[in-house]
């Protein structure tokens, strides 16, 4: 199994964490667009390391065009020398149309021509292919020499997409070279619905099982004495309440039958009230969803429910004392 982890925001703060993190052998430097701009961090990150791959996790697709991506994608994987994985997510309509003010629609078929359109783009600057993309939704017909890369020794960054509905996921496994689970996603729901739904998109494209990664981010508190347990497991119930309200995540609540339970927590988060959302979380799914564990339970929580699921696990546990330990365990699974 894959260890990675995330990189923050804090661009003051990215090329320590960087170095540390290649040191203690993370495989993966993920970067969120969330206040910020994911390729700026990976930039950083570039520069301070050599060895790990660097992802975006996610950078918002819908907000950007298979171009403009295509640009920022290339110079950084050549930049990285070969080590760019773009990541990349839907959002949601609101954000979409209200926060980007940019086009909603079909977001699965809209998703797998964004990552088509952006390979042959691709391959116009590294393989010398007439760019001739007309689609459903972007047509890229024009690269005259000024604007066109130069070739360079890496190709085209590895493209993983975002998914939980088995619709996008379904996507993932036809066109992209990993699939990105979200942390709300039991391993039950992975069983159940995202494999069988790779799979599904893989034999569209004739490929295998090993010709795409799943990674699982998973949500993961780890406490170094019992005294802490309790105040992780109520901030875990925050973090729990806040997702499971979003009716993307609808899908993952009515598998385990908390269907009406996500439909009270929207309820409440429209009305702003937070606090009472955490208490709605009960213990079965904070256990089902969740792991708050100490250091020496963490390797066995892990696989004992993502084993044989997936290839990559998140981890922001790196900078501890005892992560050493444990990251070889991990590595194991």
């Amino acid at each position: 199994m894959k260890v990675d982890t995330g990189l923050g925001h804090n661009l003051g703060r990215v090329a320590a964490r960087a170095t540390e993190a290649e040191r203690s052998g993370i495989d993966c430097l993920w970067a969120a667009e969330t206040v910020n701009d994911p390729f700026l961090t990976l930039t950083l990150a570039a520069e301070h390391t050599e060895r790990p791959l660097l992802g975006t996790s996610i950078v918002v697709a819908f907000a950007r065009n298979p171009m403009s991506l295509a640009y920022t994608a290339n110079q950084l994987q050549d930049y990285s020398r070969g080590r760019l994985v773009v990541g990349m997510g839907s959002q949601v309509r609101r954000h979409i149309e209200k926060r980007f003010s940019s086009t909603w629609s079909h977001p699965a078929r809209r998703m797998r021509e964004f990552v088509l359109a952006m390979r042959a783009i691709w391959a116009s600057w590294n393989d010398g292919a007439p760019l001739d993309f007309e689609g459903e939704f972007y047509t890229h017909t024009l690269m005259t020499p000024v604007f066109a890369p130069r070739p360079h020794a890496f190709g085209p960054p590895g493209v993983f997409l975002a998914a939980v509905g088995p619709v996008m996921t379904e996507v993932a496994g036809e066109v992209a070279d990993g699939v990105i689970t979200h942390g709300l996603s039991s391993p039950r729901y992975l069983r159940e619905v995202t494999l069988p739904a790779v799979e599904r998109g893989l034999a569209k494209s004739g490929r295998t099982r090993a010709d795409i990664q799943v990674t699982c981010p998973g949500f993961v508190a780890v406490v170094e004495n019992e005294a802490k347990r309790d105040k992780a497991r109520d901030a875990m119930r925050n973090t729990l309440a806040y997702y499971a309200s979003t009716p993307a995540y609808l899908p993952v609540m009515e598998l385990h039958g908390w269907g009406e339970l996500q439909r009270t927590l929207y309820d409440l988060s429209k009305q702003g009230r937070w606090d009472d959302m955490a208490r709605v979380v009960d213990d079965e799914m904070l256990d089902t969803l969740a792991i708050v564990c100490s250091p020496g339970e963490l390797a066995a929580q892990v696989g004992a429910r993502y084993g044989g699921l997936c290839d990559r696990i998140g981890a922001t546990w790196w900078d501890r004392a005892w992560w050493p330990d444990v990251e070889r365990e991990l590595r194991a699974l």
